[in-house]
């Protein structure tokens, strides 16, 4: 079942990312403080967006989300203004900071010229159980009939299985510097 995100399903959100945080594979063994990379990359969305997030939830729990910011500069923006700040506080930058930790105190700023065409910016994971169900593409075509104008994602280069995803579901490679970016136009 696909359903609108509540508080309550925060904890799930977290682990989620945590247990797929490398294209499907997880990283909790990378993380002294299993809630950083939940906090860097699902707290904003549904602390400032959550009407653009959504949850897959089988019998055993919530397997999967998406979430989104309909406008990608206005949320770094108030990211920079009212989540990042009390995030350096609690995680200092310090020489051996490791990636997470980085980007908190430096986030990399969406590309104006990217934004033109896809100002939103969309993130979806689902565990190895919801995979192969219908769940993926239920979240994203859940979270697309709230956007107006066009969104992007980024994928790493090795993530082949994120990429046949988005390009299935319509989603084509518009960027591939460090990251791939695939974008779709509304």
């Amino acid at each position: 079942m696909i359903r609108a995100y509540r508080p309550a399903d925060l904890d799930a959100l977290y682990d989620i990312c945590l247990d797929t945080g490398n294209g499907g594979q997880g990283v909790r063994h990378l993380f002294d403080d299993p809630r950083l990379l939940g906090h860097a990359h699902i707290g904003p969305y549904v602390a400032f967006e959550p009407d653009l997030a959504f949850v897959a939830e089988d019998d055993d729990g919530v397997c999967g989300y998406a979430v989104a910011a309909s406008d990608s500069e206005a949320f770094e923006d108030r990211c920079d203004r009212d989540w990042w700040p009390d995030l350096r506080f609690r995680y200092p930058l310090t020489p051996n900071a490791n990636r997470v930790v980085q980007q908190i105190h430096h986030p990399v700023r969406v590309d104006p010229m990217l934004v033109r065409d896809y100002p939103a910016q969309m993130h979806a994971n689902l565990l190895s159980r919801a995979k192969g169900r219908g769940f993926g593409g239920a979240l994203v075509r859940t979270v697309l009939e709230r956007l107006e104008k066009g969104v992007h994602v980024h994928v790493r280069h090795h993530n082949t299985h994120a990429i046949g995803f988005w390009e299935h579901m319509g989603f084509r490679v518009i960027d591939s510097a460090d990251e791939l970016v695939l974008g779709l136009r509304l």
